[in-house]
């Protein structure tokens, strides 16, 4: 473990210089040191702190053996790097510390994960394992082992997520079964040590969704406005017109957990994220009472190899920190209020009129900057914004649908992704020097995605068929 951690660690010296020096690297994103970050871990407020833990290859830019990266905050914003939390050193997890999460128990820290094993046949091994702080979170002694895998299902099994009920601990996993159809199972235990395996609760050929992908990664379940909201991103949907058009999905279900019976009952499963970067989502409560959301802000497919931050050593980044609320059936997003605190240099502009010349607004331009688009009105037949000529969002008021474009990865094409809605009254705009993330309608529908502008390029544009009106406030954030 420590030549692990020491490695790493001369790993993060080595490219310091060429990681920080590079134009993409985010200004108000978590992000790897170096190499590559995937999923959030163990999000949790633990005596007043914010610790998320990340999935991270610190050697490579590609999926390699996985440790726990370490972040916290006390405010959600300015964040701080911890030493490595978790390293693949013991038998049970030497191909990989992989996702889970963190609970509270007596004032300790604990965390569950999967430890990720390719035995000399070159097959998977997967093992549910524990680990304990006694200094309030920055280094875990690991326990092992405290579940193995059941009968019924292959070694593609987890991402433990771990809540309290009551007075017993639940955990749900994702899996797959023999038939190679992803699952959500449940387990329960008194003490964290010893568990008992209650089955799948929901999953594809499971209450009435018929197929619905191989295997169910990344699973969290919670209440929300007095209902149980599932989140899971499946592995293996089929594009159906505008929906699940990334590699992997992330969405949710609503519904209520029978706890005497463990089935999950659910209405339809829903995308979280219309963009093409948004992954492997998990929440925590906080002490205010919020059920905030960190989610992977990238995605495992056939272009990730081409992102340029690539040739500077690192690759991958967090989405910002959002807070859920449920609204009927629906899950709703927004930003945290707490990154109000970045904002400098306000610009402001009322009633700005939009035809069919491209209009651009002094100082609503920049690298980092957010934008709250308001007040729109007019009978236009659609809009257009274009963000730093590499990414536009259109509306068009014919087809009630909404698109983000950028230019692929791989082959500079353009790509899209769309999502139908009635009417756009609001657009709240996140912009990073190589990301966005656009919230509509006060989070009704969020668009997120990596990009890469022209590093020169700092301009906003909007353009209309018909007659658009609208205010816009624009910040800096620094």
């Amino acid at each position: 473990q420590h030549e692990l951690i020491e490695k790493a660690n001369q790993e993060v010296a080595r490219q310091r210089e060429k990681v920080e020096n590079d134009p993409y690297r985010l200004r108000f994103h978590l992000m790897p040191p170096v190499g590559l970050l995937n999923d959030p871990n163990g999000f949790i407020q633990y005596k007043g702190v914010y610790h998320l833990f990340y999935q991270w290859n610190p050697f490579e830019t590609t999926h390699g053996s996985k440790f726990w990266g370490h972040y916290t905050s006390n405010n959600l914003v300015n964040w701080e790097h911890q030493p490595i939390a978790l390293t693949p050193s013991e038998w049970f997890e030497k191909n990989g510390c992989y996702s889970g999460s963190a609970v509270e128990q007596d004032g300790k820290m604990v965390l569950f994960y999967t430890g990720n094993v390719k035995n000399e046949k070159g097959e998977r091994e997967t093992y549910q394992c524990m680990a304990v702080s006694n200094d309030d979170g920055l280094t875990f002694e690991k326990k092992g082992p405290v579940i193995y895998l059941p009968e019924g299902f292959t070694a593609h099994f987890r991402d433990p997520k771990v809540w309290k009920k009551d007075n017993t601990w639940y955990m749900v996993l994702g899996a797959q079964d023999l038939n190679e159809q992803g699952k959500v199972v449940l387990y329960s235990s008194q003490n964290l040590k010893d568990w008992n395996f209650h089955g799948s609760i929901t999953g594809s050929e499971l209450n009435g969704l018929g197929p619905f992908g191989y295997m169910w990664e990344c699973p969290d379940l919670f209440e929300l406005e007095g209902k149980d909201v599932l989140l899971v991103s499946p592995q293996g949907l089929e594009p159906e017109g505008d929906l699940y058009q990334n590699l992997f999905q992330a969405g949710y279900f609503v519904g209520r957990l029978d706890y005497e019976t463990s089935v999950y009952h659910h209405g339809d499963f829903t995308e979280l994220d219309r963009g093409f970067d948004f992954y492997a989502p998990q929440t925590t409560i906080d002490e205010k009472g919020r059920r905030l959301l960190f989610a992977w802000m990238g995605i495992t497919d056939d272009n990730e190899k081409y992102q340029p931050t690539i040739e500077n050593g690192w690759i991958h980044a967090m989405t910002l920190p959002r807070v859920l609320s449920l609204q009927g059936e629906k899950v709703i997003q927004q930003p945290v209020e707490e990154l109000k605190q970045l904002r400098k240099n306000e610009v402001s502009y009322e009633n700005v009129q939009v035809h069919t010349d491209i209009v651009t607004l002094d100082k609503v331009e920049g690298t980092t900057m957010e934008m709250l688009i308001d007040g729109i009105l007019g009978d236009m037949d659609s809009f257009e914004i274009t963000f730093r000529g590499a990414a536009r969002f259109y509306y068009s008021a014919k087809e009630k649908k909404m698109s983000l474009h950028r230019k692929n990865f791989k082959d500079g094409k353009l790509e899209s992704r769309y999502c139908e809605i009635d009417r756009i009254h609001k657009l709240h705009v996140f912009l990073d020097t190589s990301s966005i993330e656009i919230f509509v309608n006060d989070g009704e529908e969020v668009f997120t995605a990596r990009y890469y502008p022209d590093t020169k390029n700092e301009s906003v544009s909007f353009v209309a068929e018909g007659n658009l009106q609208f205010n816009v406030k624009k910040w800096d954030l620094d």
